[in-house]
């Protein structure tokens, strides 16, 4: 194993922002990732009943919020409207919608920060990137100092195609929890991989990871809180580890700017976790996917009806 320089450490990607400490996926929290200094944030789209895309993880409202009902038999605008919905933990915040959303990104002091835009297996394909390219291209400069920082997370081959013909000026990553469904399905069409942390420790996802560098496609990797598994994601090479806790990775990571060769010398010790806990085991994980791959086909239609990937050219 090579040993990561300081310049090669992950980036940090708040996962719905700093989502620990603030509601998830709302300005307050995405503000507070990049106060914590995070290079990225990662957030999750759905579009309402009049056409207004939000930044939402559930497709539903009552989780997280006083809300109730599904996003897209609901409206924005209105007395009735999503726009007076109210998140429940506090500070209680509104949902943001995606041009909101650019708006903050477009701000000069957050020009370096990137968008992990989560799409959401319940949108329809062409609506939701139509909806997206229409405030994207609204900004004079968007060619140059907005397109360049998005990145599309895809978790079903049927947003493959579509996002190709809408907004072709992004970069596609898969999003999932399987590496034999992104082999499949998504490695002649993504630049990126965003797993589950658990995935990649199988065999099958080390030689995931493997092929992956060789085939130079970045590995991403989530939702990842504990600083063991920072460090071990680091040993993986990968390029970025998205986290609630923003702050408990920078802090590491400073840590390991300042001393790089404690990576050079785990312990059996720190990493023992990976023995103890069921979840990264191959029959547990391979269970995971077999109940994850089940619900994208219930949820986003079959797969053997999706387009045959466009393969990314330079």
């Amino acid at each position: 194993m090579s040993i990561p320089t300081a310049s090669d450490l992950p980036q940090c990607w708040g996962h719905r922002g700093a989502s620990a400490a603030f509601p998830e996926n709302t300005l307050a929290s995405f503000e507070a990732a990049m106060r914590d200094g995070a290079e990225g944030i990662e957030s999750d789209v759905h579009v309402s009943r009049d056409g207004v895309v939000v930044m939402f993880h559930d497709p539903h409202l009552h989780r997280t919020t006083d809300g109730k009902g599904a996003i897209r038999e609901l409206d924005w605008h209105g007395e009735q409207g999503m726009q007076h919905v109210r998140t429940i933990k506090e500070p209680r915040q509104s949902i943001p919608t995606f041009a909101e959303t650019i708006a903050l990104l477009m701000k000069p002091e957050n020009s370096h920060v990137l968008f992990n835009v989560d799409v959401k297996v319940q949108n329809d394909p062409e609506r939701l990137f139509k909806l997206m390219n229409d405030i994207i291209v609204s900004y004079p400069s968007w060619g140059t100092v907005l397109a360049p920082r998005i990145i599309l997370g895809l978790w079903h081959p049927k947003f493959i195609a579509p996002a190709h013909k809408e907004l072709p000026y992004l970069r596609r990553a898969h999003i999932g929890t399987s590496p034999s469904f992104a082999r499949t399905y998504f490695f002649d069409s993504c630049e990126a991989f965003s797993m589950s942390f658990a995935s990649l420790c199988t065999p099958e996802g080390t030689k995931f990871r493997e092929d992956c560098q060789k085939a130079g496609k970045s590995v991403m990797v989530w939702t990842v809180n504990r600083p063991e598994e920072m460090l071990e994601a680091v040993r993986w090479g990968v390029r970025a580890i998205l986290t609630d806790v923003t702050k408990v990775w920078l802090n590491l990571r400073d840590e390991l700017a300042a001393d790089s060769a404690r990576l050079s010398r785990p312990t059996l010790l720190s990493r023992l976790f990976l023995w103890l806990r069921l979840d990264y085991y191959t029959a547990v994980q391979k269970s995971q996917w077999i109940a994850d791959i089940s619900s994208l086909e219930r949820q986003g239609g079959p797969f053997m009806l999706v387009q045959l990937p466009v393969t990314v050219t330079a």
